[in-house]
């Protein structure tokens, strides 16, 4: 079994937000996998579905999504008692989250790394494992540290979002190699062959947003 978690805050303030672009990626999977509906699972504090996904041989294997209910601070409530629950290994989480220190649209495979000032994973860290698969999803830097929380709890600039769409589109496309669950590296390679970004400054200030 394979859970795929996507970080985010609940309600729909947050929705646009570039903190919630976990959210984003595992609902765009469910729809395009066709996965039972979404469901409020108060013992993980999460909204889960479920679902089968192939590998690239074909083969199916049974996939949980969840999104944490706990807002991000607390994301490792949820992961960890979903872990618990199912009796999952570390190997068998992947976590998707937004990452200020890299470039919009830009994406990276981790596990075991530090959780860098991200609090979702840092909870996911303390309350889980520090061993989850995760998928680091770029969505650039303000620029000044003290701006990182009003950053990332504000929506996409609409000049951005096409890149946001095209790098979601290309993790979902992709999704065969990350089930295999044998090379995140080959995963990581093909949704940057499907949605290429080019690697930029992460802390170049984005668009001006008076318009947005």
């Amino acid at each position: 079994m394979l859970l795929i978690v996507g970080l985010g805050n609940p309600g729909p303030q947050y929705e646009g937000n570039r903190h919630n672009i976990g959210f984003k990626l595992v609902e765009a999977i469910a729809d395009a996998h066709r996965f039972s509906p979404w469901q409020m699972q108060a013992k993980f504090e999460a909204e889960v579905c479920e679902g089968q996904l192939k590998t690239p041989d074909g083969a199916s294997v049974k996939a949980i999504l969840a999104k944490p209910q706990t807002y991000m601070n607390l994301s490792g409530k949820s992961v960890g008692a979903i872990m618990r629950k199912h009796y999952l290994q570390p190997s068998d989480i992947v976590v998707f989250h937004d990452e200020i220190d890299m470039a919009l649209g830009r994406f990276r495979m981790a596990t075991g790394r530090s959780a860098a000032g991200h609090n979702g994973i840092r909870s996911i860290y303390a309350l889980a494992s520090t061993e989850v698969r995760r998928g680091r999803m770029g969505v650039g830097h303000p620029g000044e540290k003290g701006a990182v929380k009003a950053a990332v709890l504000a929506d996409f600039h609409p000049d951005e979002r096409p890149a946001v769409n095209a790098l979601v589109k290309a993790c979902v496309d992709a999704l065969p190699f990350l089930v295999a669950g044998t090379n995140d590296e080959r995963y990581q390679t093909e949704v940057m062959r499907l949605a290429p970004a080019p690697k930029g400054d992460p802390r170049k200030p984005p668009p001006d947003e008076v318009d947005k």
